[in-house]
């Protein structure tokens, strides 16, 4: 394998986010051609597609030799495998129930993994103008400035973000229901923007002190947990264990301390692996 042009990647992947962003900043506005996935609450737009084919043929001219896994190519049947070749992890629009109903807090994710190991991270909110952005050792960045965690290590201090997500499975349900039940008298406050992306990008600005969640795919995490490594950020397992992208969980956090404090009191869950055959 030749050794990969970060900046390049980077700034290649960085022009066609700007492009897509303009499609989902005029489409937000308008009526969509709403379709659902695997349940009533899982949905996608024409929007969804377009900028997902936008993105790959764009990359794919400019990085020939470069392998995909995107969202929706994955929901129309291509595989959901990640190797160590130099693969882009897309998620056109994160956050479709928000931008079905006009609401603001959706994104692009977009990351280069190479090695099985993240190198380039963007997520893009073109209707907020936040863009997030971050090259493996280069640090993380919000519209151009430097963005660090908050450092935050007391539980009882901590903003903690998590979404609903979009399963109606009987055992996911109970679970989120329980860690809210839980974790509310323990925390400083919970949220959910409705977008994993901007939810971990939000921790690594310092909005936030922990993220997590149970059943997301690789796309929603492949760019925005390295933009909270380069940000100081910490990530792993729910469990505390280390992180696996490809196993559909993740918890981040401003620091090591809280991530096992909060962990530690998480009742578990464990969706399919992402690349599981049906």
């Amino acid at each position: 394998m030749s050794e990969i042009d970060a900046k390049k990647c980077f700034d290649v992947a960085l022009d066609l986010v700007k492009q897509a962003g303009k499609v989902v900043r005029e489409a937000i506005k308008k009526k969509k051609n709403i379709e659902t996935k695997s349940s009533a609450v899982d949905l996608v737009t024409e929007s969804d597609k377009a900028v997902e084919k936008m993105l790959i043929s764009g990359l794919s001219e400019a990085f020939p030799d470069h392998k995909f896994i995107g969202e929706e190519s994955v929901s129309a049947g291509q595989k959901c495998v990640l190797t160590d070749e130099p693969t882009w992890i897309i998620d056109p629009i994160d956050g479709t129930m928000n931008f079905v109903h006009s609401f603001p807090y959706t994104c692009i994710s977009v990351g280069l993994w190479v090695k099985k190991a993240a190198l380039v991270g963007i997520v893009y909110n073109p209707v907020l103008e936040q863009m997030f952005t971050a090259i493996k050792g280069q640090g993380a960045f919000l519209n151009g400035e430097k963005i660090s965690v908050s450092g935050e290590t007391e539980l009882g201090k901590a903003l903690v973000f998590s979404e609903m997500g979009t399963s109606l499975d009987p055992e996911k349900v109970n679970t989120v229901l329980t860690n809210i039940t839980n974790l509310m008298p323990k925390v400083h406050g919970l949220r959910g923007l409705g977008t994993a992306a901007l939810g971990m990008s939000s921790v690594a600005a310092g909005w936030g002190d922990i993220f997590f969640h149970f059943g997301l795919c690789c796309w929603d995490m492949a760019a925005s947990t390295l933009i909270l490594t380069e940000a100081g950020g910490y990530v792993c397992d729910t469990e505390g264990g280390p992180f696996d992208i490809m196993r559909r969980r993740v918890l981040c956090a401003s620091s090591p301390e809280l991530a096992e404090k909060i962990s530690k009191l998480l009742k578990q869950y464990q969706p399919e692996r992402d690349g599981v055959t049906k």
